[in-house]
């Protein structure tokens, strides 16, 4: 379970905070390209289904104050479809709203994951992800900021998954 420490992470303006209701509105007017949307959920959603699971942890990517980005973290069983290790967590839904995309944003919050789990979760040791295997363009961005490719793969509701790891240190 996460500890939600008050103090955000934060590189060159963008920092990862644990979701709270002030950023209800801006997270509910995302937008996604049809393409992006078959591979991941809205903000909305996602919020929707953390409410009644305690196991998913929404995440929202800031850039000077505004939430630019979103994702979420998720603790419990099912992360064991994944991988083998019960210190994982499972990353899903990551979105750059549409408007914000080609900034650098889902660089610069992927590369606060490292401190923000070692922050927040210290018992964890590893984030997970599936990433379809016809997304390209998310699979650079994960090996951008040092996840791997474990070699697993799982079916999906729109194909082959890849299974990714960052091991957190």
């Amino acid at each position: 379970m996460g500890t939600q420490n008050k103090e955000p992470m934060k590189d060159n303006g963008v920092k990862l905070e644990f979701y709270n209701s002030e950023y209800e509105l801006a997270l509910s007017e995302f937008f996604l390209p049809g393409s992006q949307q078959q591979f991941t959920a809205l903000p909305i959603e996602m919020l929707e289904k953390a409410k009644t699971d305690k196991s998913r942890h929404p995440i929202v990517i800031l850039s000077e104050e505004e939430p630019v980005g979103f994702f979420v973290l998720r603790t419990g069983d099912e992360i064991l479809e994944f991988t083998e290790n019960p210190r994982a967590l499972l990353l899903i839904a990551l979105s750059i709203n549409s408007s914000e995309q080609g900034k650098g944003y889902a660089k610069l919050g992927m590369n606060l994951l490292n401190d923000f789990v070692l922050r927040n979760y210290p018992n964890s040791n590893e984030v997970v992800l599936a990433v379809n295997s016809r997304n390209i363009p998310a699979q650079k961005l994960y090996g951008k900021v040092g996840f791997v490719d474990t070699g697993r793969r799982k079916m999906g509701k729109i194909g082959e998954q890849m299974i990714y790891e960052l091991k957190i240190n």
